[in-house]
């Protein structure tokens, strides 16, 4: 599948890196000759130093003989103008990114004018896994298989105690035919394994046949817990904090924005109803002590700074906040997060690349996939005869510590909770989790033996 990517920035190269580990052939263009220089010694892709928005530049590279343009500049206008012209010129599907508000407001009309096929927003993006975490949080997910017999639920092992302390191994002599896929520990998912044990605090994911999940769902689900969630701080009033704060207030939340700007405090405040939009410096403690901090349900902090956005969580960790959420882009930062009793930090690069992976791959082999807390992604796909992960036992795929295969479903048979001696056949409906930041490692392991990934039409 041959995608042509403009943009040569995070978004943009995050994209080409997970793509060339499905074997596609990626074209990056962008109008900086020295960082093209640089992707061109590092990464196996085609690199244009020209402007996209020029008809000349895109017929030059006969934009008609592409699957994909991805637009990932930084300016929507331009990232819209770009996918329009690809898409007039004969390239089969476009994808922009596009972050304005008010932009989104009209969306689908702008697809339909510009011909656009997908629309991505990394702070929509964001938004969405944070308001699933803080009004969904500890709810059974069991309509994301197609087989109808699969089913995920998450709880906290203080639900189920006798797990404190069990290795891995020996959990299916408490939990019989179900497999923890993922455990959430100090705001990081992890993907379990044989040496990993369960600790006081963790967060599980359980995954087995429909029947005996609900049974535990019953012992473990905490009842409307979250249905009094009632007062949220969310400091930072970028787009993030836009979006959020409109979902949570039409939650039924009381929520408060802590923003530096005065001239972004006042489009706060005349676009969202009511939100109470303070002005002021959130790292200042005393502000924050004045605006009861210790009094929130939840706090989000979601500045463009990730130093800061981890700074500000810790200090809502100490002040007792049983939910704190942290914005944080920089996938180097994952160890400290883990080490700071943070509750979630999720990175919108991550959440949005995926986004736009599941879109070019489409529904021909991915049947399902669902974000687990913005860091990891359960899919369910259907294994074909070209896939290199077939008739092996799964102990010999030397699979990368962060992909799990979860479940297999086998024509009319019951579910499969895999060992390292089961073996992948052809036609099998596959469950597996995978980590966000392995994504290039997901599609190296699902592609095809041939020169393009499984996902070729």
């Amino acid at each position: 599948m041959k995608v042509v990517i403009v943009g040569a920035g995070k978004l943009g190269l995050k994209v080409a890196n997970t793509l060339l580990g499905g074997d596609h052939d990626v074209t990056i263009i962008d109008t900086n000759e020295d960082i093209l220089q640089k992707i061109s010694s590092q990464m196996d892709v085609m690199t244009i130093n020209a402007n996209a928005k020029e008809i000349k530049v895109l017929k030059r590279i006969n934009i008609a003989s592409y699957d994909f343009m991805i637009t990932t500049t930084g300016d929507d206008e331009e990232n819209i103008v770009i996918s329009a012209f690809a898409k007039s010129l004969g390239c089969k599907k476009a994808i922009a990114r596009v972050r304005d508000p008010e932009h989104m407001q009209q969306i689908s009309f702008i697809k339909e004018v510009m011909g656009i096929d997908h629309i991505v927003n990394p702070d929509l993006g964001i938004t969405v896994e944070i308001y699933k975490y803080l009004a969904e949080k500890y709810t059974l997910s069991n309509g994301i298989f197609s087989s109808g017999k699969v089913s995920l639920i998450e709880f906290s092992v203080s639900r189920f105690k006798s797990l404190i302390g069990v290795e891995i191994p020996n959990v299916g002599e408490i939990l019989p035919n179900m497999l923890i896929v993922a455990i959430s520990r100090n705001g990081k998912v992890i993907i379990p394994h044989g040496d990993t044990t369960i600790q006081a605090g963790d967060a599980l994911y359980v995954i087995g046949e429909k029947g005996p999940i609900l049974d535990l769902n019953e012992k473990v689900h905490e009842k409307g817990k979250y249905n009094d969630l009632q007062k949220v701080m969310i400091i930072g009033g970028g787009k993030t904090g836009f979006y959020l704060a409109k979902m949570l207030s039409e939650f039924g939340a009381a929520v408060k924005v802590i923003e530096k700007s005065k001239d972004r405090c006042r489009y706060l405040s005349s676009h969202l109803n009511d939100v109470m939009v303070l002005h002021g410096d959130a790292t200042d403690l005393t502000l924050l002590e004045e605006e009861n901090l210790s009094q929130m349900d939840a706090v989000v902090t979601a500045t463009g700074y990730d130093e800061e956005n981890l700074l500000l969580a810790l200090t809502a960790k100490q002040h007792g906040i049983e939910d704190v959420i942290a914005k944080v882009s920089r996938a180097s930062y994952g160890e400290i997060i883990s080490r700071m009793g943070i509750d979630v930090a999720l990175n919108p690069l991550d959440i949005i690349t995926s986004s736009i992976i599941r879109f070019v791959q489409g529904s021909k082999k991915i049947l399902s996939s669902q974000l687990i807390q913005g860091q990891a992604e359960i899919m369910e796909i259907i294994a074909t005869h070209h896939m290199k992960i077939l008739n092996k036992p799964l102990k010999n795929l030397h699979l990368p510590d962060g992909i799990i295969i979860a479940a297999i479903h086998r024509g009319t048979e019951d579910v499969i909770i895999p060992n390292g001696d089961t073996r992948i056949l052809e036609d099998d409906k596959v469950i597996l989790l995978s980590l966000l930041s392995d994504l290039p490692s997901t599609e190296t392991l699902l592609r095809d033996t041939g020169r393009i990934g499984i996902f070729k039409k």
